[in-house]
């Protein structure tokens, strides 16, 4: 058996007299905390020599509202006392505690109202609500109505019992050493050979510290950092932009038709709010209809301003990305943005309304889609998925398009996000003449894969014990 610390032979010594005691009782005959009590009676309980009990004792404590009551009466019983032989409900209302006091004599059936005058029944008496708000038993039935009224509070206080077993107790019969021991030495006591003479503290070397929780940032938004840092050393720029955004560059700058399923209401958020379009929307309008000065034939019709000018809650992040090129028309462009995104989505395990979402696009000279592949290659290997790989997909405003996997241990293949090049329908109207290479994909996704989540809304839950135990980690830099 491991040596004593002095606390604990302290408290075995103390133990052997009660035999079993509260730990309030042990902390204050120790002169110590009730904290430092327990950890000693575990550590006895480590060696075989004490046992801790463990409870939670539910207690009634009074709020602001019922210490008032208690003191001035309850409302009822104060309207009570105020009726008279000749009571007018005129004249009861003046009192300040008639709101609450009269309808719980209505409720209690302890009164009567007739032709504006209040009359108390025979035997009227709120005697029963006064001793249950004094007395604060928890077997009175009346106690749940004073709880719900908000008079009492239910509290429960965690608390300990500890008592020795019978090998503590030969421990104490055997005899302790309780001499003041010297946890720390001074350089005079080493120079002087006087640290012979001390009785030292024993440490145990094997017995692993209390664990501490150290506060740090949260596990997502070290991924959506870690993402952040990755395309800044990719050579990005980060762009940055409003939640609300209008319909105009959504939808129709990204030549989503004013028809397509995306815009019903069952997947945007729509708001009241309307904004002027802005100056050159002509080209864009031309382009839905006829296909403007390209050879595209566009999706014919007639293309509403009204429509345009709604504002929405942003569905993506695409709609940074077309402003910004429509404001930086000449190349180079080198750009990402991570932001939230809100969709009329089912909640489940998988989606929710709210979620983000990292989009990123590429202008310049001579860019292609082998381009594209190599990027979102490089991306992924860096946060650290090996399989990559992509295959033929569909997306409005992007050709060609493809969607991107990555290849996870004991799962296999899962779709990570979709990407292409703009089609000339969107870049046309803005003047740029060069391909623009872009991607978007879900960062909560990523997020569930690194963390090991199966349940997306976990993210968002103020689950301590998921922030305590996830490691604070550092990136190592990878790539292909």
């Amino acid at each position: 058996m491991a040596e004593l610390t002095q606390n604990e032979k302290r408290l075995l010594e103390k133990l052997a007299e009660k035999n079993k005691a509260d730990v309030q009782q042990l902390a204050d005959e120790l002169d110590a905390t009730p904290e430092a009590v327990v950890q000693w009676g575990l550590l006895g309980k480590d060696h075989g020599l004490a046992d801790v009990l463990r409870g939670v004792k539910k207690t009634l404590e009074y709020t602001e509202e019922g210490r008032n009551y208690l003191e001035n009466g309850l409302p009822e019983t104060q309207i009570l006392t105020a009726i008279g032989n000749c009571t007018t409900l005129s004249a009861l209302q003046k009192h300040p505690a008639f709101k609450i006091g009269f309808g719980q004599l209505r409720k209690k059936g302890l009164i009567t109202v007739t032709e504006g005058n209040v009359t108390k029944v025979s035997g009227a008496s709120t005697e029963k609500d006064e001793s249950a708000l004094k007395n604060r038993d928890n077997n009175n039935p009346l106690i749940k109505d004073l709880i719900k009224r908000g008079l009492l509070q239910e509290t429960e206080k965690v608390q300990y019992t500890l008592s020795i077993t019978e090998a503590g107790t030969l421990k104490v019969k055997q005899g302790l050493d309780l001499r003041g021991e010297t946890g720390t030495l001074t350089r005079e006591q080493i120079i002087s050979g006087e640290w012979k003479n001390l009785s030292l503290r024993k440490y145990d070397v094997n017995k692993l510290p209390r664990k501490a929780y150290p506060g740090k940032i949260h596990p997502y938004q070290r991924i959506i950092a870690e993402m952040r840092e990755i395309l800044l050393d990719m050579g990005f720029t980060e762009l940055y932009g409003n939640i609300v955004q209008q319909s105009y560059w959504n939808f129709d700058a990204l030549f989503q038709p004013q028809d397509h399923p995306a815009r019903e209401m069952q997947d945007t958020f729509y708001l009241s709010e309307t904004l002027p379009l802005p100056e050159g929307y002509e080209r864009v309008k031309a382009m839905h209809e006829s296909g403007g000065e390209t050879s595209s034939t566009g999706w014919g019709g007639s293309w509403k301003e009204a429509k345009a000018e709604q504002c929405v809650l942003r569905t993506h992040t695409t709609s940074l990305s077309i402003q910004h090129l429509a404001e930086n028309p000449n190349p180079p462009v080198k750009a990402f943005c991570i932001g939230r995104v809100y969709r009329r989505e089912t909640i489940d395990t998988t989606h929710l309304a709210e979620f983000e979402q990292l989009e990123g696009i590429v202008m310049d000279e001579g860019v292609h889609f082998g381009n594209l592949l190599g990027i979102l290659r490089e991306f992924y290997h860096r946060m650290g998925f090996e399989g990559v790989r992509f295959k033929p997909s569909y997306y409005p405003y992007t050709e060609p398009s493809l969607d991107a996997e990555v290849y996870v241990d004991g799962i296999g293949w899962i779709e990570m996000g979709g990407a292409g090049v703009f089609r000339e329908e969107v870049t046309a109207p803005f003047a740029i003449q060069y391909p623009v290479l872009a991607w978007g994909l879900g960062v909560s996704r990523i997020a569930m894969l690194h963390l090991g989540l199966k349940d997306l809304r976990h993210l968002h839950r103020s689950d301590v014990a998921f922030l305590r135990e996830t490691p604070a980690y550092r990136r190592s830099q990878g790539g292909a």
